[in-house]
């Protein structure tokens, strides 16, 4: 059998749709559907589900495709390592990351390509549940995401730091003035914060009932960025997590102010699949991890946020 046959396999398997996974592999639809049949034919098992349209793999090709990714992580791994040996990582890390820390991931991948200038990287936006898949199926090298998260399994972690959570609110708010403030009192103002859907939205709600209160914010938005747009104005207040800081920094007119209350939150860290063959891109972003030192990047930051609203 060929590789290119386990490719088109694998990228059907993930587009469920015979035209997409032929575009995804820039080949026509007929030459696809013809390599998978070849495929079954040279082991002599049906793999696809065939109807008027595709109706999902049988149990015989749910075994071909995990062996596929396998094969084929084992062939990306052999490229790594022999380009490493000739002089330097190539090839594409495959990183996973949540999307509430995205703001934080340029700690990691910029010193990762000015390490391993020949390497790229690849960054996806996933939740939590398309990490695990990923990960699982050898579609990501590595994740940035929740290390208290009940679905991963089989996967080392790294710690890379723990969220703090700090009010933004606006230079004439009732709490501007405050050295710090409660969860229940922040409950109080016209919030903005992240849809329930998100992980982040979940622990903060879980912050504010533990202080005795509830929030109703009156604007949801499902990504950082889209919260963010919401704050300039002077209308609306948040609560985000320290690391967002990295990325947006506090919006003119408002102030960082500190929440009472847990000192830290949910710990964010690297994940790395407990599988053979493990990717070479993976180590060497968990070596760049190891020295980045993000946390106390992270909570400087804060702190040098946090001197300049009480200046």
């Amino acid at each position: 059998m060929l590789l290119r046959q386990l490719e088109y396999l694998v990228a059907l398997a993930r587009e469920r749709h015979f035209a997409r996974a032929a575009a995804a592999c820039f080949v026509s639809q007929p030459s696809l559907s013809a390599a998978i049949r070849r495929l079954e034919h040279e082991l002599d098992v049906p793999i696809v589900r065939r109807g008027r349209r595709y109706e999902g793999l049988t149990p015989e090709g749910e075994v071909v495709l995990a062996w596929a990714h396998r094969i084929l992580a084992e062939r990306d791994a052999l490229r790594q390592e022999l380009s490493a040996l000739r002089g330097g990582l190539t090839g594409t890390l495959r990183l996973g990351v949540v999307p509430t820390a995205l703001p934080a991931a340029s700690l990691l991948t910029t010193p990762f390509c000015e390490r391993h200038t020949r390497a790229r990287v690849s960054l996806e936006s996933l939740s939590s549940a398309q990490i695990t898949q990923g990960l699982a199926e050898f579609e990501l090298d590595a994740a940035m995401t929740y290390l208290d998260d009940d679905e991963l399994r089989q996967v080392r972690r790294f710690p890379l730091y723990e969220e703090r959570y700090v009010l933004l609110t606006p230079l004439d708010g009732p709490l501007a003035t405050a050295a710090t403030a409660r969860w229940a009192q922040a409950a109080g103002l016209p919030l903005c914060l992240l849809s329930p859907r998100m992980r982040n939205r979940r622990i903060i709600d879980e912050c504010f009932a533990a202080d005795g209160a509830r929030a109703a914010p009156a604007i949801e938005s499902d990504t950082v960025a889209g919260l963010y747009a919401q704050l300039p104005g002077g209308r609306w207040s948040s609560v985000i997590s320290h690391a967002w800081l990295h990325m947006f920094g506090v919006p003119e007119g408002m102030r960082v102010v500190p929440l009472e209350g847990p000192a830290h939150g949910p710990r964010v860290g690297i994940v790395v699949a407990r599988h053979e063959p493990e990717s070479v891109l993976a180590q060497a972003l968990l070596t760049v991890a190891r020295e980045a030192g993000v946390r106390d990047a992270l909570d400087s930051l804060l702190k040098e946020h946090l001197a300049e609203g009480s200046s």
